[in-house]
């Protein structure tokens, strides 16, 4: 696809999801967002929120980032886009719920594993926003071993990042105390790119569960 090819489907977009849903649509521009979660989940171009959950304008409040990481809690002068969206979520917007929805097939996570050629091209942001990983990649090869197949490791680092990043979401002291209060919840979810399945974390198991079960 090119700008061209967006560019027309803006015009569809106009022309056929706008006018059908109109009402909803200026409804919801005049009267600002109450969306109910948070969606914290990854950049990668096969993962599109409203896609795989079905939802419509105004249900999600939706950051993505490398990995669908969360950094911890930190008050400095830096720019924290992805702590910034979880201020105004919790703080302003007063959602509900947080979900962390990692994925199989994770580019974030292979560049944990990937060989570093000698004469690479330092990726000065990326390998530093990577950190965030490590203890998910320590823990996976601790448990399986570094002779476990390379595809096992992947995936069970991938499951253990997003048990890492709700560790770092309850750093948040805002999070923190509407978790105690019961007036918030967050969940961990894995999305299968192969066949669109979402299993949860259970932390009473300590498993990945279909989401589907809890229809």
């Amino acid at each position: 696809m090119n700008v061209k090819d967006f560019a027309q489907g803006n015009v569809l977009f106009k022309d056929v999801y706008f006018k059908k849903h109109e009402d909803e649509l200026l409804e919801l521009a005049n009267q600002g967002q109450a969306p109910k979660a948070l969606f914290i989940g990854c950049s990668d171009s096969r993962v599109v929120p409203d896609i795989i959950l079905q939802t419509k304008p105004g249900d999600l409040f939706v950051v993505r980032n490398v990995g669908n990481f969360v950094p911890p809690h930190k008050v400095d002068d830096g720019f924290h886009s992805t702590a910034s969206a979880i201020e105004y979520a919790v703080s302003v917007l007063n959602v509900n719920d947080i979900i962390i929805c990692g994925h199989s097939d994770c580019g974030a996570i292979k560049h944990l594993f990937a060989p570093k050629p000698p004469q690479e091209q330092p990726l000065t942001y990326i390998n530093n926003w990577l950190k965030l990983a490590q203890r998910a990649k320590s823990m996976a090869l601790v448990s399986l071993g570094k002779d476990a197949k390379e595809t096992d490791i992947l995936r069970t680092t991938e499951k253990l990042s997003i048990i890492t990043q709700l560790d770092n979401l309850m750093t948040y002291p805002e999070i923190k105390k509407r978790l105690d209060d019961e007036t918030l919840y967050i969940h961990g979810w894995y999305y299968d790119v192969l066949s669109g399945n979402i299993d949860y974390y259970d932390p009473e198991t300590f498993q990945f569960v279909p989401l589907e079960s809890k229809k």
